[in-house]
């Protein structure tokens, strides 16, 4: 299965956050914890270039904090300014202005040295579709200002929202890059909602995550949906997918158990998630180099 996502007004989105970025003194790049590597835009680092920036892990509520934290510290390692948040509960808000203030500690040094009045940090929220960047918005504006939804291709339009004095954030579209060198990725992004679902085969998708919990999360199938566990390893992946639908009541309609299954997933019925870990990609990374040369 090959997944391809780049519609038309991705480029023009690109070109509003180029026009924009020269307006703000700091990035902040919204990934989802489930999938801090796959949810990250790999043109981001050029478009960008030295502002400073800070990684958010959206939608932390969902993910498995133990695997976040190992993304943090990843980060951490490499320079980069990153923190997890719960922004559809409000949590971590005030951390990230905190973050903020430290990553333009020598920005506001060189401004009150040239005798300028201290103001607010001007940001912007950039982030692949369905990422979060709505509900943080929403958070920052303490009221429903920005459109938000559980799909890709909700924000339209870019928006300032004023955080008090301290902050002033500009919302932009979800910004995507022309193609996945790696079908993996791909996958990670349309299991956990980022790619619109009329783009994809939902039977594979839903095999993709069932593979990936009998792995990684043994006993989430099979505690959601009441079967043996020893039955996650025994059958064959498509069969166990009809074993489900045959639980569920669904005849033979395994299609409508693939749909339900990803839902659930995305939802958090199946557990706190995450598909990838530092290790996992660079591991992968290194394999796909031996394969090519």
């Amino acid at each position: 299965m090959t997944i391809q996502w780049y519609p038309g007004h991705m480029a023009k989105a690109k070109r509003q956050f180029l026009e924009k970025l020269k307006l703000v003194d700091v990035v902040f790049e919204l990934v989802d914890a489930r999938i801090p590597y796959s949810s990250r835009n790999p043109d981001l680092v050029d478009m960008i270039g030295d502002k400073p920036r800070i990684t958010i892990l959206m939608k932390s509520d969902l993910a498995d904090m133990r695997k976040v934290n190992e993304w943090i510290k990843f980060y951490e390692s490499q320079g980069i300014y990153a923190i997890s948040i719960n922004a559809k509960e409000g949590q971590g808000m005030k951390e990230v202005i905190k973050l903020a203030k430290v990553a333009l500690t020598s920005f506001f040094e060189k401004r009150e040295k040239k005798g300028l009045k201290p103001r607010a940090i001007r940001a912007v929220c950039v982030g692949i579709p369905n990422v979060g960047k709505s509900t943080l918005i929403n958070r920052f504006a303490r009221k429903n200002i920005a459109q938000t939804g559980n799909r890709p291709g909700v924000t339209k339009s870019q928006q300032w929202i004023k955080y008090g004095k301290e902050l002033e954030l500009l919302d932009t579209p979800g910004i995507l890059w022309p193609k996945f060198e790696d079908q993996e990725v791909g996958k990670r992004l349309a299991l956990t909602g980022a790619i619109k679902d009329a783009l994809l085969n939902l039977d594979d998708i839903a095999l993709f995550g069932m593979d990936y919990l009998v792995q990684h999360y043994p006993g989430a199938l099979s505690s959601r949906y009441k079967f043996e566990q020893e039955l996650e390893k025994e059958m064959e992946l498509p069969e166990l997918l009809m074993e489900i639908t045959r639980i569920r009541g669904f005849k033979e309609d395994y299609e409508r158990t693939a749909q339900a299954l990803i839902y659930e997933l995305r939802d958090g019925k199946l557990g706190r998630i995450t598909l990838e870990t530092p290790d996992d990609i660079f591991t992968e990374s290194d394999e796909n180099e031996e394969a090519d040369n």
